[in-house]
């Protein structure tokens, strides 16, 4: 589950996912601009809609917008794909997918900077988000067009959208 230890341990990574070294979730988000990965996964159905969660009030980033399908950091000690396999099932309870890698590029807010791993799958089967998400659902990719920029969702998804062209 993502959690908010401050603990937790993180890689640091060069831009090209090397690691470099280590520190905790507090130091990677308290400003200090310390380079980690993180990996998303944009999950499509048959139909081409894209599933989109929405962020739980609660959350101290980005609380009630909507976001990649997806997304989570990568723990020390784990690949970019036992992540992606970790956060797709403790999110969305998806397991036996085939993600596709489209791109890496850094993300950079004013709390942290992240070399993110972005992935897509096509994906029919039920999806149960967990109680770390305020729910989700399938949107088409003109709805999403649409409403860009009209501030429902975070800025990271939004640059991501872009992007990536969908």
């Amino acid at each position: 589950m993502t959690s908010d230890n401050e603990k937790e341990m993180f890689p640091l990574v060069d831009e090209e996912g090397n690691i470099t070294g280590a520190a905790t979730r507090g130091e990677c988000h308290n400003g200090s601009k310390l380079l980690h990965p993180v990996v998303h996964l944009h999950v499509f159905n048959s139909r081409g809609e894209l599933f989109l969660q929405r962020r739980p009030a609660w959350k101290d980033i980005q609380p009630g917008k909507w976001d990649t399908s997806v997304g989570g950091h990568i723990d020390l000690g784990e690949s970019v794909e036992m992540a992606l396999v970790r956060e797709a099932r403790e999110e969305l309870g998806i397991t036996g997918f085939t993600p596709q890698l489209l791109t890496h590029y850094v993300f950079e807010s004013d709390r942290e900077k992240e070399l993110v791993f972005s992935h897509r799958t096509t994906y029919d089967g039920i999806i149960t988000p967990s109680d770390e998400l305020d729910g989700g659902r399938f949107w088409t990719l003109e709805d999403i067009r649409k409403a860009l920029g009209t501030g429902i969702f975070t800025p990271n998804f939004e640059n991501e959208f872009k992007r990536l062209g969908f």
